[in-house]
């Protein structure tokens, strides 16, 4: 895996003096005033098995019945009453059983299901709301009613950065989802562990390329953050601040790598065509999943792909017209399998967590015979996990005849949150941050890990 070979602040320091760039006695000043690095790699709770995530979110609530979770009986009994005002619906779509793990998927995902044996299927999730704001929120933060920090900025919290010349957190997200930015935000977490959106383009970070030498603007970064951390003695506290200082130098390690990570010039014409991906695009979910790949390569802790924003044409919100789903899966059934063949040809799925999940799923029954679409449905749905750690060619977990509750096994959005913090070798009970009085975690006071889930 790649990691960053750059000069370690310190070093820096040491090198203006000796070019004859810094004022007689201000070495010393500076060396003492330099602070502790809140990103610095840190040692797990124990023995990790990912060391980096990669988190696919399907924004708008993704159909079980009609992807990872088969119901022949919602097929036997299609348009037939179900109480006294609804009907049962089945699946517009055939399901198969790929691999030697005989794991049955959709037609609308044959890619995904092409590499069943290296994931386990969870069909007895839970979450915690069901309406879009909460369930997103839910599943990101552990929390449907008040703001908390996203899964990845604990995570970023929990463990630092491999590379400090990218944040340990990335989302790259064309649309804003349901939730807004609270879906990558830290909230009371210190501020510098927030995650950084990018917006596939020909320019996914604006101001990425730089407007002076290296060198110039080195020294003029070491000399502001030397005047900046006088200006924080005294105001410790205030983590706004204290990241504003530290965005200066993210800023200038992602003029250094970022340019190289979204460039995609190097990769060979068979891994584009593996994706799906036309050489010199820069948009879609394939150019995420690639870039994805590229970051945690350069050691980005957590990567967050979200497919879909609030518009009901452009997310799996299928109130309406369920056949929207060909378009959709069409988008990331490709890219989402050739990632994950990928990462395994490169020896890297071992160590990278990667997740597939949306908010809620729908529900198997409809309000009148021939209805096109699904409601929200909260009870029970499906997600899926591969790699880092995780027992791959799996089911856990399972839904009763009809997909509306869960008959065995259930998994909460908390259960869930609690096993990839885990496999990254963190204890979601000691993962907690003390604020407004109280110890707070991911998990709140809820969670179990899914052993029977891990390797």
């Amino acid at each position: 895996m790649l990691r960053s070979s750059g000069l370690s602040r310190r070093q820096t320091i040491r090198s203006l003096a000796g070019g004859g760039l810094l004022l007689p006695g201000l070495l010393s000043e500076m060396l003492a005033a330099e602070p502790d690095d809140p990103l610095a790699p840190r040692k797990p709770h124990h023995a990790a098995n990912a060391k980096q995530v990669i988190f696919l979110f399907m924004t708008g609530g993704v159909s079980h019945v009609d992807t990872f979770d088969p119901k022949p009986f919602l097929r036997a009994n299609h348009d037939q009453p179900h109480g006294r005002n609804r009907v049962y619906k089945g699946a517009d779509w055939e399901f198969r059983r790929y691999g030697q793990s005989g794991i049955e998927v959709s037609d609308l995902f044959p890619e995904i299901g092409k590499v069943a044996d290296e994931i386990a299927v969870v069909r007895s999730m839970k979450n915690i709301n069901g309406d879009h704001f909460g369930a997103t929120l839910g599943i990101h933060t552990g929390s449907a009613t008040f703001n908390r920090p996203s899964i990845g900025s604990w995570v970023s919290y929990g463990l630092g950065t491999f590379n400090r010349n990218l944040p340990s957190f990335m989302v790259i997200a064309p649309e804003i989802p349901y939730a807004g930015g609270q879906v990558w935000g830290s909230d009371f977490l210190p501020v510098l562990h927030q995650g950084t959106r990018i917006v596939p383009g020909e320019e996914p970070i604006a101001h990425m390329r730089r407007r002076n030498r290296a060198d110039q603007q080195r020294t003029e970064l070491d000399m502001l953050e030397y005047f900046n951390r006088q200006h924080l003695r005294g105001r410790q506290r205030d983590t706004n601040l204290a990241a504003r200082i530290q965005s200066f130098e993210t800023a200038f390690g992602m003029q250094v790598e970022a340019p190289d990570a979204f460039d995609l010039a190097s990769e060979s014409d068979a891994t584009l065509k593996m994706y799906g991906l036309e050489r010199g695009s820069t948009e879609g979910f394939a150019w995420q999943c690639l870039v994805a790949r590229r970051l945690v390569e350069r050691g980005v802790r957590f990567v967050e792909l979200i497919d879909g924003g609030t518009m009901l044409d452009r997310n799996w919100d299928s109130h309406a017209k369920m056949a929207n789903y060909n378009k959709l899966a069409r988008n990331v059934d490709r890219p989402i399998g050739a990632l994950v063949r990928d990462l395994k040809a490169r020896g890297m799925l071992d160590e990278t967590l990667v997740v597939w999940t949306t908010e809620f799923g729908r529900t198997p029954t409809c309000p009148s015979p021939g209805a096109e679409g699904r409601g929200h449905h909260a009870r029970v749905y499906s997600s899926w996990l591969a790699g880092g750690g995780i027992r791959g060619g799996m089911v856990y977990g399972s839904s009763d005849e009809m997909g509306f509750d869960v008959a065995e096994n259930p998994v909460t959005v908390h259960d869930f949150q609690a096993t990839i913090l885990d496999r990254l070798g963190m204890d979601h009970e000691q993962l907690t941050y003390r604020h407004a009085g109280r110890d707070f975690r991911l998990t709140d006071v809820h969670g179990h890990v899914v052993g029977d889930l891990l390797s």
